[in-house]
């Protein structure tokens, strides 16, 4: 079953490897699941899950596989919310159903005798017809017969009597098919990390304050400073226009990265760069930046995230005087390639579909400014271009 687990694993495309598996198989010799169910979920999920967003991808093998299994050994542990039973239950039962139910005993007896069933139980059980457990009469468990039962841990009906069908897994928003979102924005964010301990020491030394007390033979708390992700990041923003369709998930993708990264800062441009960006739009026209004092203030190891969906006239990038909103000395794509010679970590974020990219002249001139380094405002664009800057 375990070997079954790890190949399936590797089919849904989690990157499980050989070295993980045999750790698993350590832990489990040394019983450090205590051979619940629960636990070894959490232990084998701690042990072969590196990447947040294969989370559900692993649930979803797990719940395959070990379907049906109560326990990994002989504890059994089981919690149903009985409030959860009883409204599912009375939203698919028929009145006569209900009529039967009540003259058996009643739902609340029903889940009154499955607790104690549940308490009492101290191991995996089949046939029978007191115990959870498979092929009995029991009104508790899978693969048998009862007209008031609860079923538990079975792949599908098969009487069709069951008052509750107890076999729900909860899902976790991690994979990258979900909708986009500031959670899981800040998740795919997290490949650029580069740790360092900067600041004032003010973290708890454990090891360090071990070690000088042990040597001092009296407490010597030492302090180190915190660790934090030293990833400085510069992120230029489009604003207004057609941009104005985009405004939700680009204050997601904003306020996951102002979360993320402890060293980052913005501009705001609009549509091109051009000699001048600016950090409040409420100020734009009288209070700007010169492009060139941005190029020589921040380092050239900055990374640098561009926002914008690129759609605009051909002219704004090509010729001066393009720009829709001033005269421009000098064309949009002589900015855009300082910016580029001068910071070689760069990624262009297009909140446009990239499967529309194509039918715009103007998105095709800035992905060839910027080296083909556009990545489509997704998660699996968000982990391209992350991947992109961590190099």
């Amino acid at each position: 079953m375990f070997l079954t687990f790890f190949h399936d694993l590797k089919r849904a495309g989690v990157p499980v490897t050989l070295r993980e598996y045999l750790t698993l198989m350590e832990a489990l010799e040394a019983d450090l699941a205590d051979k619940k169910v629960e636990d070894f979920y959490y232990l084998s999920r701690a042990i072969l899950v590196k990447d947040e967003t294969n989370i559900d991808r692993f649930d979803r093998v797990f719940a395959t596989v070990f379907k049906g299994v109560e326990t990994v050994g002989e504890s059994i542990e089981a919690e149903i919310p009985e409030e959860w039973l009883r409204k599912l239950a009375e939203k698919y039962l028929t009145e006569e159903e209900k009529a039967e139910i009540e003259a058996l005993g009643g739902f609340e007896k029903l889940m009154e005798t499955l607790k104690e069933r549940l308490a009492e139980q101290e191991g995996r059980h089949q046939g029978g017809s007191k115990w959870i457990g498979t092929a009995g009469t029991s009104p508790f468990g899978a693969y048998g017969y009862n007209p008031e039962g609860v079923r538990i841990g079975q792949h599908e009906s098969r009487h069709r009597r069951a008052v509750k069908v107890w076999d729900r897994r909860d899902f976790k928003d991690y994979d990258h098919t979900v909708e986009i979102g500031t959670r899981t924005i800040k998740i795919a964010l997290r490949r650029l990390r580069r740790f360092a301990r900067t600041g004032a020491a003010e973290e708890l030394a454990l090891d360090d304050t071990i070690k000088a007390t042990a040597e001092k033979g009296y407490l010597d708390i030492r302090m180190r400073p915190e660790r934090r992700n030293a990833v400085k990041v510069l992120l230029l923003l489009d604003v207004g226009g057609s941009m104005d369709d985009h405004i939700r998930v680009c204050e997601e993708l904003f306020s996951a990265a102002r979360m993320e990264f402890k060293s980052l800062d913005h501009f705001y441009f609009h549509n091109c760069l051009y000699e001048g960006l600016w950090k409040d739009n409420r100020r734009r026209h009288s209070d700007r930046t010169p492009t060139w004092d941005v190029l020589h203030t921040y380092p050239a190891d900055t990374k640098i995230v561009i926002v914008g969906d690129a759609s605009m006239s051909p002219y704004e990038i090509a010729l001066p005087g393009g720009s829709v909103e001033h005269w421009n000395e000098e064309a949009g794509q002589v900015w855009l390639q300082r910016l580029v010679a001068t910071y070689p970590s760069l990624a262009w974020i297009n909140p446009v579909p990239d499967r529309l990219w194509q039918y715009t002249g103007s998105i095709q001139m800035i992905r060839e400014i910027v080296g083909d380094r556009m990545y489509p405002l997704t998660l699996d664009g968000l982990d391209g271009a992350m991947r992109e800057l961590a190099r």
